[in-house]
């Protein structure tokens, strides 16, 4: 079961770079929510804001209340220590280069100096970031696909962003099991007992050799890191099948 802990971003800037359609901003609000980012920066969008955008937000509503309008992309990067510059395809330029794990990976490294903010800027839906935006950036992340069609949507660019930034700078814990795994001696006796029953079955023949069966058994159970609960069961089940009385 995982840990119920409530993880916060608010070091890290998503920057929509004129964004075209508002729908994509509304639903970049209701990704970023959905990952517990809550900074939005928006660099002249059109049509903004709007009806749509807060419809297609669906209950990321403060994100859009919150979000800062800039007049540039650098009045957006204010402040910022690193910025990460998305683009769907790599550039043959001199932008040191790496996809979306090794992009979040130096979000974590950054951010874990306090005060430190860091920017991830996604360009427009039919072009992107453009080579004067990307100047802005120390970084270029891509995010790996179909090479034959890759045709990511910016706001599910922004989705699969905001779910690899959430993995990579949180820790799920589980809570710990009370259930006793079995022990040596307890799987011994237990593989004891299936091969007996397998004998008294006549289940070994030429075709399944009991050594060759055997030994796929044990890995087949030992897979599974029997409890000692579950081994019990076992042993119950094997006692109750009586082939001698076939």
């Amino acid at each position: 079961m995982q840990k119920d802990t409530n993880y916060t971003f608010d070091s890290v800037r998503v920057v929509m770079v004129n964004t075209t359609e508002p729908g994509n901003i509304g639903a970049a609000a209701r990704a970023m929510k959905n990952m517990n980012l809550s900074k939005l920066y928006l660099v002249n969008p059109k049509g903004y804001p709007s009806a749509v955008a807060t419809a297609r937000a669906s209950g990321a509503d403060d994100l859009l209340a919150n979000a800062v309008v800039c007049e540039t992309l650098e009045e957006a990067l204010q402040g910022s220590h690193l910025v990460i510059g998305a683009s769907a395809r790599q550039r043959n330029i001199k932008w040191k280069q790496m996809d979306v794990v090794g992009a979040c990976s130096e979000i974590q490294q950054a951010t874990t100096t306090e005060g430190q903010e860091v920017s991830v800027v996604f360009g427009t839906e039919k072009y992107g970031l453009t080579n004067e935006e990307l100047d802005l950036c120390q970084i270029l992340m891509t995010i790996p696909g179909n090479p034959n069609y890759f045709s990511l949507n910016v706001a599910s660019a922004i989705q699969v962003f905001a779910y690899q930034n959430y993995i990579s700078n949180t820790t799920t814990e589980f809570e710990k099991s009370s259930n006793e795994l079995a022990s040596f001696d307890e799987l011994e006796g237990f593989y004891t007992h299936l091969t007996q029953v397998l004998e008294y079955i006549e289940y070994f023949e030429d075709k399944r050799p009991k050594e060759l069966l055997m030994r796929r058994l044990r890995r087949f159970f030992g897979r599974s890191e029997p409890e000692k609960e579950e081994v019990a069961i076992f042993r119950g089940i094997l006692r109750n099948i009586r082939p001698f009385k076939k």
